[in-house]
């Protein structure tokens, strides 16, 4: 196993500690947001780096194709759920996040029976930008951590808008622009 895919399992491995961290109320809450977001910030900056690795060391893999959007995807719905259970987001907008990413991932694999790779695309890797920095922002932004700046709530308010309208966004371009996968005849 190369070194990007080793970063890439670590990755996953960090959803447990991210978890625990956040939600094992061991810590305070502003501890427990604090060290959720270390582990959050380091996994978000490992999808980074294993990407980065596999191209400048030509070690682009299989299962690095197919692991890495996983462990990006069971991070980022991991991250939402829980800040869910904490009140931070709406189910609703986690809902329609988490639904885009199965309906994609049921097109790839359409695609992929017809030996059709789909890439991501510019307003996919926004969305994961978008999507990531507001799980950023909400763990910083809570009542526990920053009582009076109202700046930074409505940050978060208008990141949680943004990850939605970029998810129906690039949900609506990988449709269209694949649109002929359906027509395909067996």
């Amino acid at each position: 196993m190369n070194l990007p895919n080793k970063i890439t399992l670590a990755r996953i491995v960090m959803i447990p500690l991210f978890l625990a961290a956040l939600l094992s109320g061991i810590f305070s809450p502003a501890t427990a947001r604090y060290t959720a977001l270390a582990i959050f910030i380091t996994a978000s900056l490992s999808d980074w780096l294993d990407g980065f690795l596999a191209r400048r060391l030509k070690q682009i893999s299989t299962f690095g194709k197919f692991m890495d959007p996983i462990a990006d995807k069971l991070l980022v719905a991991s991250a939402l759920i829980a800040l869910v259970e904490l009140g931070s987001i709406e189910a609703w907008m986690v809902v329609v996040i988490i639904s885009r990413e199965f309906i994609i991932s049921g097109i790839r694999l359409i695609a992929a029976e017809q030996g059709r790779v789909i890439a991501a695309s510019t307003w996919a890797k926004m969305k994961t930008a978008i999507q990531m920095l507001l799980i950023i922002a909400l763990l910083f932004c809570h009542e526990a951590i920053i009582r009076d700046y109202q700046i930074l709530l409505t940050v978060c308010e208008l990141l949680k808008w943004l990850s939605v309208i970029f998810t129906v966004i690039s949900a609506y371009d990988y449709i269209y622009k694949n649109i002929d996968i359906f027509k395909h005849k067996r």
